[in-house]
């Protein structure tokens, strides 16, 4: 535990620090700009992470490829997958780019964006694609730097670049005025000093992680080996964000109100167990590379004493985040806006009982991916997403349910695939490790 602890503590803060480039725009945004550009923000927050987590996806497959070379010494699997690793989701990033931009009436439309928000929505993502290619040089360099046990590192880059969001916020939503524009650009920029900034540090840091000439080929073998550990982590982490994301086209079916509600809730319920989140990835990289040592009962013991802490963890941060739900969301949004704090409170106290259920399914969704099973993570995220998408359109049909059956719905998904997961490691729990 203690050796897990040290080396998830800089990722869980790197994550959150992530978590605050959106976070920023979207406090900023609401309390100065109001409740339509808060909602303008917020959805087109839960599109980019669906777009951006197709690149994290495959940027974390790779990482798991790097911890097993790194592990059993193999420098020259190790090089020669960086590179072809490097090659493909660049070209899978520069894809996406194209095609988000080609598809943004077609984006619109199917998020149901009311005509109120609309506007203010093309204008910010406008901005925010552009920042598509840091996200995948900070990615993929940030998955490479933690696969060799260095997560400090990545957790600078990002906290230096989360101080420059926020402080280019201020200057560019209070000073210059430049709306839901300002808040993007904000984002963008900081993006990009995080993304290049650490392929610099890697450049001149690491010369044994640097890829040596005679390793800078393309190498078909290494790539289905990555492909294999890479795609279904990858639409794993896809399924999971376009269920999200229906979820999200429906939540702006019920008007601007439940949007900035919705908004505002989402960005404190991420906050709240990012930890545990990164917590099952830096147990995933401690899984592989004793998986790749063949240390099997050390897994065994890391995964008990994950469970615990993990545990630990969701109880304490469940008992804050349900007792100040109202008080959370009133940092977001101003005093006029009763019925959106209302609603956002509701949501917190709903999801906030039960993290400790999305902690288990994090560390599951580490386990499985760090030991050749990453298709089960992919049952898992389907179990979960499927339950939750069916059960919000379902519940929030019904007239004396309405919005609230659309968080209802978030745990139910949750418990299910825990469930699924201990079921599938109790029964072949012999055969998994």
């Amino acid at each position: 535990m203690k050796k897990l602890l040290q080396f998830a503590f800089p990722i869980m803060i790197g994550n959150l620090l992530q978590q605050l480039y959106n976070i920023a725009d979207t406090l900023i945004v609401g309390r100065y700009l109001g409740e339509n550009a808060l909602a303008a923000v917020g959805s087109s927050y839960t599109l980019m992470v669906f777009i951006t987590s197709v690149i994290i996806g495959l940027c974390m497959g790779s990482s798991a490829f790097f911890s097993m070379q790194f592990g059993a010494k193999n420098r020259e699997r190790l090089e020669k997958g960086i590179f072809t690793a490097f090659i493909a989701i660049g070209a899978v990033a520069l894809i996406l780019n194209i095609a988000v931009y080609a598809g943004m009436n077609g984006i619109l439309v199917f998020l149901r964006v009311p005509g109120t928000v609309a506007p203010l929505m093309r204008e910010y993502l406008l901005w925010i694609f552009a920042g598509i290619a840091a996200v995948f040089l900070y990615n993929f360099v940030a998955n490479l730097l933690r696969a060799v046990g260095n997560s400090m590192v990545p957790l600078i880059f990002l906290g230096i670049s989360a101080v420059v969001n926020i402080v280019l916020d201020i200057l560019f939503i209070r000073g210059l005025q430049w709306g839901v524009a300002g808040a993007a650009i904000a984002t963008i920029l900081a993006q990009y000093l995080a993304g290049i900034g650490i392929v610099c540090y890697y450049a001149a840091g690491y010369p044994e992680l640097r890829v040596s000439k005679p390793n800078r080929v393309w190498d078909g073998r290494i790539l289905r080996e990555l492909m294999g550990l890479s795609t279904l982590t990858c639409l794993q982490q896809a399924i999971m964000n376009f269920g999200i994301l229906l979820v999200q086209g429906l939540v702006n079916s019920f008007g601007s109100v439940v949007m900035a509600a919705f908004a505002a809730a989402v960005k404190i319920d991420s906050f709240a167990y990012a930890p545990v989140q990164d917590f099952g990835n830096a147990f995933s990289t401690y899984v592989a590379q004793n998986y790749g040592a063949g240390k099997t009962e050390r897994i065994r013991r890391g995964l008990r004493e994950a469970v615990a802490g993990a545990f630990l963890f969701c109880m304490i941060i469940s008992a804050f985040v349900v007792g100040f739900a109202g008080q959370l969301m009133g940092l977001f949004l101003n005093e006029e806006s009763v019925e959106a704090i209302s609603m956002g409170a509701e949501y917190l106290r709903i999801e906030g009982a039960f993290y400790f259920a999305i902690g288990l399914l994090f560390l599951f969704y580490g386990y499985y991916r760090a030991i050749h099973k990453a298709g089960i993570s992919v049952v898992l995220t389907v179990v979960s997403l499927g339950t939750r998408v069916l059960l919000a359109y379902l519940l929030s049909s019904v007239e004396w349910i309405g919005v609230t059956g659309i968080w209802m719905s978030v745990p139910i998904g949750w418990i299910l695939a825990d469930l699924t997961g201990v079921w599938y490691y109790r029964k072949y729990k012999g055969k998994t490790i």
